[in-house]
Parts: structure tokens; C-alpha cells; sequence
């Protein structure tokens, strides 16, 4: 048989340890260290606060692997078909647009550099037109709609009183390097 003694004596030490475990909870609960009731809302409220500021400033960031595919695609298809493979399609697609807007090309030339520039040649192109005033703003703003990427760099007007307006021309375009 158990002692009796034994376990009474276990018993009050075992409720010495929980009184003093609870007079120690007591005094963290109300010491100055760990604030008051109200002190630890208004933290609460803080740190939610901070919570739904750090959640908007990451919400751009949501789904960015989907993004960055998304954004590749639209880089492929921007090349594609803003810049041309062959280097004839150039002066093609100018006279294109010149004809269009009923502008007369005297003289061009233009050309392709060897450098490589994300997988792209820069091509510079010099013009010498003629035509009405109207036809050579339809043409440059033709020039800058166009699928094909034109970058005007200089433009220059000539006149004489009488007869069509002259206009020198530089622009820069770009050719897909390889042919791709």
C-alpha cells in the first residue's frame, strides 16, 4: 500500500510549484514590460495595419512566373513582327508608305551595322523626299504607326517658293540578326 504520507507530502509540493508558477504569470501579466490591456490592442492593431500595407506592397508580385512567360510571349511577338528578317523588306516597306501618302522618294540610302544588339542589327537610314505639305505629315505619321519599327532621328525641310517641300530624312529601324 501506498504511503500516505508520502503522497501528501508530493501533493504539496506539487501545489507550491503550481502556486508559484502562477504568482510568476501573474506578475508578467501585470508588470510594466508586458503593457496593459490596451497598450497590447493597440499593438494588435498596429501589426494588422503593417500586415495589409506589406500584403498591397506584395500583391504586384502575385503570379510573376506566370508574368515573366507572359511577358517573353509578348517580347517574341513584338519581334516578330515589328522588326523585319531581311534586310530588303527595309527600303520596301519605305517606299511603301512614301507611295501611299504620295510622297516622292529623290534619294535613299541606308545602312545595316555589323553590331548586335539583343539579337538585333541596327539599320540607319537616310531620305531625301518630296511632296505637299499635308502628303509628308501623313507620310512621317505613317512612318510612325507602321508595324515596322521606324525611329525618326532628324528631320529637315527644304523649300523653294514655288514647287514641292523638300525633306531630308534620318531614321533607324532595326533587322532581326540571322534572318530569323
Amino acid at each position: 500500500m501506498p504511503d500516505l504520507r508520502q503522497t501528501r507530502k508530493n501533493m504539496k509540493i506539487a501545489l507550491g510549484v503550481l502556486l508559484g508558477v502562477d504568482i510568476l504569470a501573474a506578475a508578467v501579466l501585470f508588470s510594466p514590460l508586458v503593457g496593459s490591456a490596451d497598450s497590447r490592442r493597440e499593438e494588435l492593431i498596429q501589426l494588422r495595419t503593417e500586415l495589409q500595407l506589406k500584403t498591397l506592397q506584395v500583391a504586384p508580385l502575385k503570379d510573376l512566373d506566370k508574368k515573366v512567360i507572359t511577358a517573353n510571349r509578348q517580347i517574341a511577338d513584338f519581334y516578330k513582327q515589328r522588326f523585319p528578317a531581311q534586310d530588303s523588306q527595309i527600303p520596301t516597306q519605305f517606299g511603301k508608305l512614301a507611295m501611299a501618302n504620295g510622297v516622292t522618294i529623290e534619294q535613299a540610302k541606308y545602312k545595316v551595322d555589323d553590331d548586335e544588339i539583343g539579337g538585333l542589327h541596327p539599320v540607319e537610314l537616310e531620305a531625301n523626299l518630296a511632296g505637299s505639305y499635308v502628303s509628308l505629315a501623313k507620310f512621317i505619321n505613317a512612318l510612325e504607326r507602321d508595324d515596322m519599327f521606324f525611329i525618326i532621328s532628324s528631320i529637315t525641310l527644304a523649300g523653294e517658293q514655288k514647287g514641292p517641300i523638300k525633306l531630308q530624312m534620318k531614321l533607324e529601324t532595326y533587322l532581326k540578326a540571322g534572318g530569323q
